[in-house]
Formats: structure tokens, C-alpha cells, sequence
């Protein structure tokens, strides 16, 4: 099982900042996290970035057992 961690409105849509999910791939545990979580965390997912333990994740890649995965949503805020 991958470690899923959750932030910011990830988080509040799946009501938890973390989680063990089943998944051979970054989109199995995606998609198990949809089906335990729900459709609120399904459109949150939508507009997310999704890392591998600390890098940019592609959906085919392989999760084992040791393994994070990170659901960032986007951040907004700041000055120019």
C-alpha cells in the first residue's frame, strides 16, 4: 500500500490528511482514493498536481509498498 497524502482542500474533500490506499500505479491509488473518498475529492483531483515521493508524478508510474503519494492542489494568493 502507498502512503496518499492530502493537502489543503484535497484534505477537507476527503476529510483526512492521510491515508494507506492500495494501488500498483499512481492512478490505481488515484482511483481508489476517488472510490473511498467520494465525488468532492473526485473534482478536487481534477485540478491537482500529483508527486511520487517529492517529484512530479505520471499517472503509469509504479507505487510500492514504501512509497508517498502527494495530491497538491493549486495555490492562489500573493502580490506581483
Amino acid at each position: 500500500m502507498a502512503h496518499l497524502l492530502l493537502f489543503a482542500s484535497a484534505r477537507q474533500a476527503a476529510g483526512t490528511a492521510s491515508r494507506e490506499i492500495q494501488g500498483s500505479t499512481v492512478d490505481e491509488v488515484l482511483s481508489t482514493a476517488v472510490l473511498e473518498f467520494g465525488s468532492d475529492f473526485a473534482k478536487v483531483l481534477g485540478t491537482c498536481r500529483v508527486w511520487l515521493n517529492g517529484e512530479e508524478a505520471i499517472g503509469a508510474e509504479a507505487v510500492g509498498d514504501a512509497d508517498e503519494v502527494a495530491v497538491l492542489p493549486p495555490v492562489s494568493g500573493g502580490c506581483l
